[in-house]
């Protein structure tokens, strides 16, 4: 691969992932730039950039780890230096962007991942490189442009070089909600597909009976809904017990999904899977949080693997649980790193990419 060249572009990284940075840097042949990031007894993040930036292409490395309020911190603060520094170009490198579950208005929520977007661009960033957002339209948001890199083609290089017997699994998702990116696997794997749908079954000493329930509260507050009583009510949902929709008796079960965050629902599905004659589990994410006691769970739940990507650091979670095993995509990073720089199409690096990926 060719590399940059030694003037023109400066690569800078943040504390959340250094250890991707120097992949990526080692990979294009150029040494990370030189700037200190650090917190003050206060708390008050810090950036001292030593090497000069004027009408460079600047290229800022960090992701979202579990301090991820500090990580965006750590950019904000990196990008307006360069920014009030002259750099040309400021090019985010966001392998997981943070927030970026929280792109839908709740009730009088907010749209984080907007805000966010806002503030980076007016931070300086000009550009952006991410990878595999859960939610497409989060491109949008940003008043620059974005590239949403995908690790699927790395997740099946895995599936067909790491999973023995391969050819006997089925692609398993475990909502139907992530049935896309599962058909999509499963497509290019010539595979079959099972969805898992409703919810996990409470035991009945849990069950909510109403026995230690207070009386309900009679409300003499104006109920507006009473004028129209021609307006029909939505119905409650009401999701059924957990059930497959498909076949993985005596089949090799992948469970594919874009982020492992909390474990509950992969490890409900796991059981469920081997209840059903799945004699292997697999759970495949592009990004791992393995937030809390996910490593705990994972490693005592019937599953024999769990693989993600090094877009977040997890050495402390892998030594919790060996089952969880990393796939690099400092490759794809670098090379879109190198593109960019030089000016070329990205469009190779999404060929055989669909609307549904």
């Amino acid at each position: 691969m060719n590399t940059l060249p030694k003037t023109g572009a400066v690569i800078f990284t943040g504390n959340s992932h250094r250890e991707l940075a120097q992949l990526i840097s080692s990979r294009l042949g150029v040494a990370l730039g030189d700037a200190d990031v650090f917190q003050k007894s206060n708390r008050e993040t810090m950036v001292n950039i030593a090497d000069s930036v004027r009408g460079k292409d600047v290229f800022i490395i960090q992701t979202a780890t579990k301090d991820v309020n500090n990580d965006i911190m750590e950019l904000l603060v990196m990008a307006y230096a360069c920014k009030t520094s002259s750099a040309r170009k400021i090019i985010g490198v966001i392998p997981y962007l943070p927030y970026c579950k929280q792109s839908k208005m709740r009730k009088r929520g907010a749209i984080v991942s907007k805000l966010l977007a806002k503030m980076m661009c007016r931070a300086g960033i000009t550009h952006l490189i991410t990878m595999d957002l859960p939610q497409k339209e989060i491109q949008g948001f940003f008043d620059v442009p974005v590239d949403n890199l995908r690790a699927s083609s790395f997740l099946l290089n895995y599936v067909r070089t790491s999973i023995p017997d391969y050819t006997n699994a089925v692609i398993v998702a475990k909502n139907p909600g992530t049935a896309k990116r599962a058909q999509s696997f499963a497509e290019r794997l010539r595979l079959g597909l099972a969805v898992i749908h409703g919810v996990q079954k409470e035991a009945e000493s849990d069950e909510v009976d109403g026995r230690h329930s207070p009386p309900p509260i009679i409300s003499r507050t104006y109920d507006p809904s009473s004028e129209f009583e021609g307006v029909p009510v939505m119905a409650a949902k009401e999701k059924p017990p957990m059930n497959i929709v498909g076949d993985v008796g005596g089949r090799i079960a992948i469970i594919v999904d874009d982020i492992i965050d909390d474990a509950e629902t992969f490890v409900a599905a796991a059981e469920l899977l081997k209840e059903r004659g799945a004699y292997k589990i697999y759970v495949m994410a592009t990004h791992g949080l393995l937030s809390a006691d996910a490593p705990r769970l994972l490693e005592q739940a019937p599953i024999d693997e769990v693989v993600v990507t090094n877009t977040i650091p997890h050495e402390v979670q892998k030594m919790q649980c060996p089952k969880i095993k990393t796939v690099d995509v400092s490759l794809m990073l670098s090379e879109a790193i190198r593109r960019i720089y030089n000016n070329e199409s990205m469009s190779y690096l999404f060929r055989d990419i669909s609307m549904e990926d």
